[in-house]
């Protein structure tokens, strides 16, 4: 598998608690962060993209002030209030990742992104940046945001969302995304494929902490979207995925 193009998202429950406001999960976000540098320093990857969600951080902000993927807001405080809180994880991040010698640098969607035509609208993600940036050697580290909305102000994008864009626009080979679970489950058990969302639409329901952007439903609808297979695993297999398994819960 060595040579793949891989979008990888850390899930922001997995390294936050995600019920209490702006706590980090650091053991589990260390353990992640020695997945992926053991995967580079070993070559079993190529080019390397990661998202990461906002979990207690962008999520708690978000939901305080009424924002989400559909709601925006016009209050320059409310705005800061949650791309500051998304900024400080993505530093914690982007901190874990450079101990261990990965090459990460940040993109943070707010300065980048937006959606031109309202919250039903396209979203306007260029990736010049991000591009040139994989072609440089570095790992870019993207993460849920607010985003520039017509009509709204900002609204929140999704690191769901983002994983999409980015993998289309860069043509991944694979994507990964890691969650507190060790996939999608019906009555405990891992879905092993998913070619339809029709498939699992009674199993899937709300996260059950505060979420602003949709939850597992909303995770399943948009890999469904990629040319590329997507898989949805738990923290213990992250190594695996980024050294060519195919864990969890395969999405295509």
């Amino acid at each position: 598998m060595s040579g793949d193009r891989l979008v990888v998202k850390l899930g922001g429950s997995v390294i936050t608690d995600k019920d209490r406001p702006e706590t980090l999960d650091g053991p589990a976000l260390d353990a992640a962060s020695d997945a992926i540098a053991g995967a580079i320093a070993d070559d079993t990857v190529g080019d390397l993209v990661i998202v990461h969600g906002g979990g207690s951080f962008g999520h708690h902000h978000a939901s305080e002030h009424g924002l989400s993927t559909a709601t925006g807001t016009h209050d320059v405080g409310a705005v800061m209030d949650v791309h500051g809180a998304m900024t400080t994880l993505n530093r914690f991040v982007l901190d874990r990742l450079h101990e261990r010698g990965v090459d990460a640098v940040p993109i943070h969607p707010l300065s980048l992104a937006a959606r031109p035509e309202g919250v039903d609208g396209e979203l306007a993600l260029p990736i010049g940046s991000t591009g040139t940036l994989l072609s440089e050697g570095f790992v870019p580290v993207l993460h849920g945001d607010g985003i520039a909305t017509a009509g709204e102000g900002v609204s929140v994008i999704s690191g769901d969302e983002l994983v999409v864009e980015l993998a289309a626009a860069l043509d991944a080979d694979r994507v990964g995304v890691c969650s507190t679970v060790p996939g999608v489950l019906d009555d405990g058990e891992v879905v092993s494929l998913i070619e339809e969302f029709e498939e699992v639409a009674d199993v899937l329901g709300a996260s059950d902490a505060t979420d602003v952007s949709g939850g597992m439903a909303a995770k399943v609808r948009e890999l469904l979207a990629l040319d590329a297979p997507a898989f949805v695993f738990g923290p213990n297999e992250l190594s695996g995925f980024l050294r060519g398994e195919d864990p969890g819960t395969r999405i295509e």
